[in-house]
């Protein structure tokens, strides 16, 4: 199956713009009128990463239950990619704590549809799009255990705060056994060789404990927005 984005990005031939990529520019642009109109009353929100692959009963997929549970009794809308695994379990959390659960799904081969536990859903076809309103529309971000697609909204998230695109967004990992081979390896070699420095490492905080990373993501973010203050655009 050939997705929007592969058709975006595979360019073929000198006259394809003329042809169809100004088009794409529309359906682009529907994507982010859809998202900013279906977020836009949201309230505070937090957004959870993690493996479409964490079987559910396994201790991830509790974690993300917990997760989405927590954040949904203390007001906050729970923000996924909608999908499977850690996303279901972090929407099943939020439904069983009487919640906002929201699913952002995206156009993938191999994932079918949203998880029957997301109340509000979007589909997007562009990642880019899809990623948008997982920052402008939330808080913070806790990470659960996850692959290549965690690890892209982790750094990518990263990136936004060390330059300052977003302020006051807190970063919490949840698993410390998981994730500290590669808070080594950035410390290890990263900073090492000075492709970071010693300061970007505090971008981040990593815990085993669910309920205090909900703690930690809504004492810095969420609080302010519940009494009436707005992140900066």
């Amino acid at each position: 199956m050939e997705m929007s984005d592969q058709h975006l990005l595979d360019t073929k031939g000198l006259g394809q713009f003329v042809h169809t990529d100004p088009w794409r520019v529309l359906r682009i642009q529907s994507e982010f009128v859809e998202g900013f109109g279906a977020l836009a009353d949201l309230g505070p929100a937090v957004s959870v990463f993690g493996s479409a692959r964490t079987k559910p009963g396994s201790p991830y997929y509790e974690m993300g239950v917990e997760v989405g549970r927590k954040l949904a009794e203390a007001g906050v809308a729970v923000i996924t990619g909608g999908g499977p695994g850690s996303m279901e379990a972090a929407n099943r959390g939020a439904v069983e704590g009487n919640g906002v659960s929201v699913g952002l799904g995206i156009e993938l081969p191999f994932e079918q549809g949203l998880n029957q536990w997301v109340d509000l859903g979007i589909n997007f076809r562009y990642f880019f799009a899809r990623k948008t309103m997982f920052v402008k529309y939330a808080q913070g971000f806790i990470v659960l255990p996850g692959g290549l697609g965690t690890l892209d909204e982790l750094f990518e998230a990263m990136v936004l705060v060390q330059t300052r695109k977003v302020t006051s967004f807190p970063i919490v990992l949840l698993g410390v056994d998981f994730w500290g081979p590669m808070i080594d390896w950035i410390r290890g070699t990263l900073v090492a060789e000075g492709m970071v420095s010693e300061k970007d490492l505090d971008l981040i905080q990593v815990v085993d404990d669910p309920a205090e990373a909900v703690d930690r993501v809504l004492h810095v973010a969420v609080t302010p927005s519940l009494n009436g203050e707005q992140r900066p655009e």
